[in-house]
């Protein structure tokens, strides 16, 4: 199974190899941008750069099809970017939103079990009306 943390070209987005492509849908930077980069960058005296994209274009993978179908949502997206960039950092947001889903949820619960008497007063209403 291929694995969204991983780098690939984007052979559907491409306009050579697909080398800026993926470096876009991996980082999360605009492709347009990562193609000026590259421009700006050869034409300014980083002629190793056409070296090093057509080396990454040659040995890196391809975009597998599943990672196509049915493209992802904005905000997934964003995540597995996020996990990309800094696995630790995304796996500590995670757990704080789960700390605090569970904090409601304790609070939530709390509330409905509670024996509040004005609360079941209410309830006792509405189901007479």
């Amino acid at each position: 199974m291929a694995r969204r943390t991983g780098f690939y070209l984007d052979k559907r987005n491409a306009r050579l190899l697909g080398v800026c492509a993926g470096i876009s849908d991996y980082t999360g930077f605009d492709v347009l941008w990562v193609r000026v980069f590259l421009v700006a960058g050869t034409l300014f005296g980083a002629g190793f750069l056409v070296l090093l994209y057509l080396v990454v274009g040659f040995l890196a993978p391809r975009k597998p099809e599943e990672l196509y179908a049915g493209e992802i949502d904005p905000e997934d997206r964003l995540f597995w970017q996020k996990a990309r960039a800094a696995p630790a950092r995304t796996i500590r947001e995670v757990r704080s939103s789960f700390r605090d889903i569970d904090r409601r949820l304790r609070d939530l619960e709390a509330g409905v079990t509670s024996s509040n008497s004005r609360l079941a007063r209410e309830i006792d209403e509405l189901r007479r009306n």
